[in-house]
This record gives C-alpha cells, sequence and structure tokens, in this order.
C-alpha cells in the first residue's frame, strides 16, 4: 500500500512547498501555508469510480417531516441558534480556555436529557470522574446522560452508529484522531478529516452534533479554515475572565441570524442566563461622575445600553496614550482627531482612556457620539446628564449621521428610566417616540457637547 505525504498548500493561490513557510513564495501572503495529507495514486490508473447512493429529486417531492426544530430549555442559546436546533446539525463553539464552554455544553447536554433524549458526551481531555465533579458542582444528573472518554474517530463513530442518541457533544475536535492518517492528532489534516465524518455521520443519522473548538492565541478557531466551512454553525463564547459576563456570538448561522448574541453570567451552579442585560450592564453606574456615557447599541435584534467610560489626563511623556478596552482602537483614533480638529479640544497632551463597562465589546458605530461625549466630559470635568441617553455615528467633518432600528433603541432607553435621548437630526420626523421620553437632536459633535454638557 503506498504511503502517504505531506505537504503543505497555500490557502490563497494554491501553490504547494514540501515544507512549511511563513510566506507563500509564489503569492507573497503570510501564515496561509496549510499542511495537507496527500494519498499518491494507485499503481494501474486511477481510482473506479463509486457506486451512486444518491439520486437527484425534484424540489417539491423533497419532505422535511420530522425536521422541526428542538427546543432549548436556556433562552439565551436558543436565540443564538435560531430558534433551536435543527436535526442534523453540526456546531462548533470555540472560545478561550476556561470561559465556559464545557460548562454549556453539560448543562445543554442535561436539558436535552431532561427531555427525554438520548445524550452521549464525548469527552477527549477529561475522565469521567472528572466530568462528574463537574456535573455535582452543576447539578446535573440523569440516567440518560452518557459520557464516552474516547480520542479514536472510529470508536466514537461506532459508538454514535450503535447507541444512535438524540444529541451528542464532542469535546474537543482537536483532541481525536482518525486511525487512517499519520499526523498526530490536532493536526490540520486530523482536524479536516474528523470533523469531516462527524459531519456525514450528523447528516446520515440525523443526529444534532456539538464540537468544542481551541482557539489560537489571536483568539480565532485553531486549525484549517475549512473546518468553519464544514460546520453548519460557529459560535465563539466571549467574555473577559475578570468579569462575569459570558457573551455567545454567532458567525455562521445556515439556519438562523448571524446577528444575534446570548448573555450569560458565570455563577457557581454554572453559566446563568442574563435576561436583562442593560440593567446588569447598568447596576454599578455613578450618575453624578465625569467622562460617564450612555449608549444605546444593537445586538442584533436585541437592543442593550452600556456605559461608556473615558478618562483624559495629561501626558507625562512626549507621545500620549490612546488605551481602548472593548471599542475599536482606531475608532478611538478617529473620534480623537475629529475632537481635536473640528470642535477644538485640546487632546495633544492628554492622555485618553476608554472602557465598556462589563467587558463587553461593541463593533457598532452607533455609539461613536457616547465615547466622543464621554472623552469631552472627562477633558472639562462635567458629568453628562444622568437621565441622557446617546445614539449617534460621528463622520469625519464632525457630523452625526443616523443609525438603523432608532425605535427600538428609544423603547429601551425610555424602559430603563431614562428621560432623554440624544441622537442626529435627521430629515424625518422620528415616529413613535415612547411616553415619558424626550429626543434631543443635533446634527454635529459641536452642537451635541452644547446639550449633553449643559450644567
Amino acid at each position: 500500500m503506498p504511503k502517504t505525504k505531506t505537504v503543505y498548500v497555500c490557502q490563497q493561490c494554491g501553490s504547494t512547498s514540501p515544507k512549511w513557510v511563513g510566506r507563500c513564495p509564489d503569492c507573497g501572503e503570510w501564515n496561509t501555508m496549510v499542511e495537507t495529507v496527500v494519498e499518491p495514486a494507485r499503481e494501474g490508473g486511477s481510482r473506479a469510480a463509486p457506486p451512486l447512493r444518491a439520486k437527484p429529486q425534484p424540489m417539491r417531492d423533497i419532505r422535511s417531516d420530522g425536521f422541526d426544530r428542538i427546543p432549548v430549555s436556556m433562552g439565551e442559546m436558543q436565540r443564538v441558534l435560531g430558534g433551536g436546533i435543527v436535526p442534523g446539525s453540526v456546531v462548533l463553539i470555540g472560545g478561550d480556555p476556561g470561559i465556559g464552554k464545557s460548562t454549556l455544553l453539560l448543562q445543554m447536554s442535561a436539558d436535552q436529557a431532561a427531555q427525554g433524549r438520548r445524550v452521549l458526551y464525548v469527552s477527549g481531555e477529561e475522565s469521567p470522574q472528572q466530568i462528574k465533579m463537574r456535573a455535582q458542582r452543576l447539578g446535573v444528573d440523569g440516567d440518560s446522560l452518557y459520557v464516552l472518554p474516547e480520542t479514536s474517530l472510529q470508536q466514537i463513530l461506532e459508538q454514535i452508529e450503535q447507541m444512535k442518541p438524540g444529541f451528542v457533544v464532542v469535546d474537543s475536535v482537536q483532541a481525536i484522531y482518525s486511525e487512517d492518517l499519520e499526523s498526530s492528532a490536532g493536526s490540520v489534516s486530523q482536524v479536516r478529516e474528523c470533523a469531516a465524518a462527524l459531519q456525514r455521520l450528523a447528516k446520515s443519522l440525523i443526529i444534532p452534533i456539538f464540537l468544542v473548538g481551541h482557539v489560537t492565541k489571536s483568539g480565532v478557531i485553531a486549525g484549517p479554515r475549512v473546518l468553519e466551512h464544514i460546520v453548519d454553525t460557529v459560535l465563539y463564547l466571549e467574555g473577559d475572565r475578570f468579569h462575569s459576563y459570558r457573551l455567545l456570538r454567532a458567525v455562521k448561522n445556515r439556519f438562523g441570524s448571524t446577528n444575534e448574541v446570548g448573555v450569560f453570567s458565570m455563577e457557581e451552579q454554572g453559566l446563568a442566563e442574563v435576561a436583562n442585560p442593560s440593567e446588569a450592564f447598568l447596576a454599578e453606574r455613578l450618575p453624578s461622575a465625569s467622562g460617564s456615557a450612555i449608549a444605546v447599541t444593537m445586538e442584533g435584534t436585541r437592543p442593550i445600553l452600556v456605559e461608556i467610560q473615558a478618562l483624559a489626563s495629561t501626558t507625562s511623556f512626549g507621545l500620549p496614550r490612546r488605551t481602548a478596552n472593548g471599542v475599536d482602537i482606531n475608532r478611538l483614533l478617529l473620534l480623537v482627531a475629529v475632537l481635536s480638529k473640528r470642535v477644538g479640544i485640546r487632546l495633544g497632551d492628554q492622555d485618553v482612556f476608554v472602557n465598556v463597562v462589563g467587558g463587553l465589546r461593541i463593533t457598532e458605530p452607533a455609539a461613536d457620539l457616547a465615547v466622543a461625549l464621554a472623552i469631552a466630559s472627562s477633558v472639562r470635568d462635567v458629568p453628562v446628564a444622568a437621565d441622557m441617553a446617546i445614539i449617534g455615528e460621528v463622520g469625519l467633518s464632525g457630523e452625526l449621521r443616523s443609525v438603523s432600528q432608532t425605535e427600538r433603541r428609544l423603547i429601551e432607553a425610555a424602559r430603563l428610566g431614562f428621560r432623554r435621548c440624544l441622537m442626529p437630526k435627521t430629515g424625518s420626523r422620528v415616529r413613535n417616540v415612547p411616553a415619558g421620553l424626550e429626543v434631543l437632536q443635533s446634527r454635529t459633535v459641536d452642537e451635541a457637547l452644547e446639550i449633553a454638557l449643559a450644567r
């Protein structure tokens, strides 16, 4: 039998190399060479074509009976998945070590077992006794929850085919290996082959399979990029280990939106749902402190109010520092430039620090105005009005631009007791303003500062 050999293939241009190199010699891209196992062609010609297993059929003849989503008692997880678990789907969950991936999936396993389904929890990194200790801490128990400590792909597939469970968890995909490949577990070829085999089994037996994936130093899932293409859904569990809040985001979902986010809190009994994230993020706010502003952001269809803090102090060095925690550093540099050039606030000799309270990370530009007002509030040492929420994107000319889903943001601000909301002035009139909420509009950052920092 001919032996396989390992080559490195560029994911951009397809060129090959017998050894790994940091930069592709053909296209010049960095970190695109991926390990690939190549099996030499057999003697005597090409392989025979495999027998036909599936035939084309008209769309109208395909039946979808029995493919109803499987409900999940954790509402935050159900929200991110798009309404429940799709039978036969493969879901990949990634996150930093210790963020709570195994805890979340063990809680989901117990939930599915409580609904009467047989659950198989495959662990390639922990012993059954260690999983039992976590289960006792979480209060998880049940006769329908089975634990399989195994790393061989062939053994795992055999157990799933014999048992035919209703829900499978594999923790983690980097820990299992296929005996058909000579490379070690966790290598690119092993991860790709194991994920593809589990995906084929999930589709054939109509069993949902959840995979745990390790992440690299840059925060992306380890292994080849094709791993994320194989699975149906890719979820990231994010959070700061010094904060109790955890955010579950979908970056790929073939059966739902990728804009939803689930909010959890890490407790002694595991991950608890945070039904009202806005109240949680604003619980410890000091209304009279300068350098603080409330931004109304959107995470999918859910509006969330978060506190943005800023601190400006005279620098001790020749080059002032710009530090951002929870917002994009490039966005912060843009806002500092706008405040300096368009508003006239002197920041050339000021260190500027911006922080989003609660460990949340904001990516949408609707928080621009809140960040700018928090910085100006700190520089002038004048607090923003405590009953004011802020919405708006800042342009390079200092103008304010409107954002989407304004009505939902206003409703959430009014529900939490805010009496005023500062937002960009648009050509059309704002409709359906909640009772008790006054809408203040401005065209530029300079006008917004006069409104928000008025004594």
